[in-house]
């Protein structure tokens, strides 16, 4: 299972292609229309499993029905699974990352493209850590366990939701065995 980390780059790149075109055009719920195909850079989505899980990664595409999930492995042992996701906005998308650890625990979010003039602050550190350690049973509701950004009411709380709903799918296909 070894790879080096410029095989491990090419392999997110294409992936992340392939996750452009497939995994944005669904919505996260009956509350959001459908968004337009939006991705991030694939040196982003690189850049997140790195900062995430570390260097010298192996990364595969597992397919769960219609969604592509990053399967990331370093030295044959498996370091976790992610997902690249978008939420709507205010009046735009908002493309982030959901990374859990093999116990099915939510090890980072990332925001990869914020592309609001305003709400940036759900990209920073001290917002993004509230998630860290949490489990598919945890609330995660703006108010509750995760807090609010004052002039980012609408992101935070789209942020959540997606969060919430992407942690949960991906505990679910673990425990179900759909990706392993």
């Amino acid at each position: 299972m070894g790879c080096s980390f410029r095989t491990s780059v090419v392999t997110v790149a294409r992936l992340f292609l392939a996750l452009s075109l497939a995994s944005y055009l669904s919505p996260l719920t009956s509350h959001f229309s459908p968004l337009v195909a939006q991705s991030a850079p694939p040196a982003k989505v690189t850049k997140s499993v790195e900062r995430i899980f570390g260097t010298d990664l192996h990364v595969d595409t597992l397919k769960v029905d219609t969604a592509s999930v990053l399967r990331i492995s370093k030295g044959g042992k498996l370091l976790g699974f992610a997902r690249v996701r978008n939420v709507k906005g205010k009046d735009q998308p908002i493309t982030f990352l959901v990374a859990i650890d093999p116990q099915d625990a939510l090890k980072d979010v990332d925001v990869l493209v914020y592309r609001e003039p305003y709400g940036g602050e759900v990209a920073y550190e001290p917002w993004r850590k509230q998630f860290r350690g949490k489990s598919a049973t945890a609330p995660l509701v703006v108010g509750n366990d995760i807090k609010n950004i004052s002039g980012a009411t609408i992101s935070s709380h789209s942020v959540t939701l997606g969060v919430r709903q992407t942690l949960a799918e991906l505990a679910a296909w673990h425990t179900a065995g759909k990706i392993k």
